[in-house]
Parts: C-alpha cells; sequence; structure tokens
C-alpha cells in the first residue's frame, strides 16, 4: 500500500474494511434496487407477514438512497450487528463531492480551519487526525437531536463522525460520514468508526 504523499498522480481508488455485518449498498442507479432489495429480503427472511412494514423499509432506503447519490455519495454501508438483543445501529456514508460544490483548501490543516468558524459556539470536536496510510484528514464529531423522518423512525440523539480525506494529488476530497442514533454507546461506537476510518489507503 502507497502512502498518500508517494502518490504523484490521482489514484484510482480508495479501499477500506469494515465491520463483518455492515451491508453494502452501492448508490449507482444501476446497482442501488439490487441491493437495497438484497438487504430488506435479509431483514424480512423467515417473516411473511409484514408486507407493508417491508414495503416501507425499501421506500425508506431508497430515499435515502437517492439523496445520498445527489450529495456524491458512492456507496452506503448499514450495520446488521447486535448485542445480544440490542441492534448497534449505525451507518457509513462514503462521497466524493463535486470539484465545484467544496472548499478549495489545499490540505486537512487549511480545511480544518476554514471547517472551525462553522462550528464555532457549538459542541462538536474539530481537529486534524493522522490515518495510518491515507494520511491527515479532519476528523469531526457531533451530537444532533433525532430526525425521525429522515432517520427510519430513530427518536434518539444521533452521534456523527466524519472524515474528510484530501485525495492525493488532486484538490478533492472523500468523505466518510459515519453515524449512530445508540446513543448510551456513542463513545463505543465512535471507536469503532476510528477504527475503519483507519483502514482507508488508496490504489
Amino acid at each position: 500500500m502507497k502512502a498518500a504523499e508517494e502518490f504523484s498522480s490521482p489514484p484510482t481508488d480508495y479501499n477500506l474494511i469494515v465491520p463483518d455485518g455492515w451491508f453494502q449498498i452501492l448508490l449507482d442507479p444501476e446497482e442501488r434496487d439490487r441491493c437495497i432489495v438484497a438487504l430488506v429480503d435479509l431483514q424480512f427472511r423467515g417473516v411473511d407477514n409484514a408486507p407493508h412494514l417491508k414495503k416501507e423499509m425499501m421506500r425508506d432506503l431508497q430515499k435515502r438512497a437517492i439523496s445520498a447519490y445527489g450529495i456524491g455519495g458512492t456507496e452506503l454501508y448499514l450495520s446488521l450487528l447486535t448485542a445480544g438483543t440490542v441492534p448497534l445501529a449505525s451507518s457509513l456514508l462514503i462521497s466524493i463531492p463535486a470539484a465545484d460544490e467544496w472548499s478549495a483548501c489545499s490540505d486537512a490543516d487549511e480545511l480544518a480551519e476554514h471547517l472551525a468558524a462553522r462550528y464555532a459556539g457549538t459542541e462538536a470536536e474539530l481537529g486534524v487526525a493522522k490515518l495510518e496510510v491515507a494520511g491527515k484528514a479532519v476528523r469531526v464529531r457531533r451530537r444532533a437531536a433525532p430526525d425521525p423522518e429522515s432517520q427510519l423512525g430513530n427518536t434518539l440523539p444521533t452521534t456523527t463522525l466524519t472524515y474528510y480525506v484530501p485525495i492525493p494529488a488532486t484538490r478533492r476530497w472523500l468523505m466518510l460520514n459515519f453515524s449512530t442514533p445508540v446513543d448510551p454507546l456513542a463513545d463505543q461506537m465512535v471507536e469503532l468508526f476510528d477504527t475503519v476510518a483507519g483502514t482507508l489507503y488508496w490504489t
């Protein structure tokens, strides 16, 4: 694996290692519906008397996937993990915003300064992190009130962890946007998110 500073031309792809039990939804329109149907079928395996719930879940996922694709999303991961009977709900949206829709900052330190004004006066934790292979990135942790309409009925506060990672030899950014509504376990979930982000590398 090449370190970020070793690239003299833009990488062709990124790679990330996620936990077993995280389901991948590709957001390209040609792949999206196939992934969503597979996930819904998996979640309702052995359940034949809930067609309304199944249809509602599919509709919510399609709405979420279309919205994510519209902001440069490439793939969405949803956690199917549980701790006993407690779902460890979380998600990861990976996106590459269009060049004209994002800051022209050239490195993580500059972007951190740019974002500091946006989060001034809030409880957001903002800093620069060093990913083992992918290089320096801006790391922002936030906690927000629930939004049941856009979060599949969630009624708990949501913790969000976002990494803004500069793509080598470009002025573009890869965004890793993790979130979880499991408020009592937010710190442990963030530790997991940090571990996943640390596996990012370019090819």
